[in-house]
């Protein structure tokens, strides 16, 4: 029996989780409008995630923080045709975007479900397969969410999830925090509130799943550069799909905004090339399995 104590949350978790629900509805639609580009800068890591975690014919997949669901979609013609993959996210703006992509694939065994990372509303023991892209390090309990992860793994089951590198290794998002950041005097994402670069240590990863009960825990860093054709080509997706952002940019003068621009195309001169931006990235992707039951 597991007698370990979970933390009680500060009192006003209940409005954050609601804040952050909400931001990721908002910014939605730019996930459905770009989700071909997402799927391609992500090519690289969903071909390893899915050789990490090999879905086989006939097992059941889960995607969690699906968004457009690119990575649940490649996952369906691998356990195809009887197997099934669920892409989920916490919002139905999202899984909208990812049934309304299966469909027209035609991928029938494919169906979407709202489910919250920290409360996977599914029952135990029910997946083979547990994916999870960029999702992990915007839940304000990150370690209860390993653990729901562990719980609906099949003993012997595969997860791998990824969540982005230090910010320094991540300047086509870092800068932009940056100049924000400056242009409002105050930091950016705001303290206490789960970013983009929360789960950026690759030891406090490893402890986070093997904190869960996961076994075979393996990290490893994947170069995830952006490339544009040009600053307006960048900071346009950029600003579009960084949920964070969404809402600050929104309420700022026209004024603040040119000066966020005029900062920012000083920050990206050294990534400029004879075809456009070129600016790193690096993502953590982290590989497990829930212990099989010995014989």
């Amino acid at each position: 029996m597991d007698t370990r104590q979970i933390t009680t949350p500060p009192p006003d978790i209940g409005d954050l989780r609601a804040r952050l629900h909400g931001m990721w509805a908002a910014v939605a639609p730019a996930w459905g409008e770009h989700a071909e580009y997402v799927d391609a800068r992500r090519a690289r890591v969903t071909d390893r995630m899915l050789d990490l975690t090999t879905p086989r014919r006939g097992e059941r997949v889960l995607e969690l923080a699906c968004g457009p669901g690119g990575l649940g979609l490649a996952a369906a013609a691998r356990v195809a045709p009887d197997g099934e993959v669920v892409q989920s996210d916490v919002v139905a703006e999202m899984t909208a975007i990812a049934a309304a992509r299966a469909r027209t694939l035609d991928l029938t065994n494919v169906r979407t479900r709202v489910l919250d990372l920290e409360r996977i509303a599914e029952p135990d023991r029910s997946y083979d397969v547990v994916l999870c892209s960029e999702g992990l390090m915007f839940v304000p309990e990150p370690v209860v969410a390993a653990r729901e992860i562990r719980r609906v793994l099949r003993p012997g089951g595969r997860v791998a999830l990824t969540v982005w590198g230090p910010r320094a290794c991540n300047p086509w998002l870092g800068v932009v925090f940056d100049a924000v950041g400056a242009q409002i005097g105050r930091p950016v994402p705001p303290p206490g509130v789960p970013g983009p670069f929360s789960l950026a240590d690759r030891d406090a990863l490893v402890g986070l799943l093997r904190d869960a009960d996961l076994v075979d825990v393996e990290v490893e860093e994947l170069d995830v550069p952006l490339r544009a054709t040009g600053f307006e080509e960048w900071w346009t997706r950029t600003s579009a799909l960084a949920g964070p952002l969404a809402a600050i940019l929104a309420a700022l003068s026209e004024d603040a905004l040119q000066a966020i621009h005029a900062r920012l195309r000083t920050a990206v001169a050294s990534y400029r090339t004879p075809t456009g931006l070129v600016l790193p990235g690096v993502t953590l992707l982290a590989s497990a399995r829930r212990a099989p039951v010995p014989s």
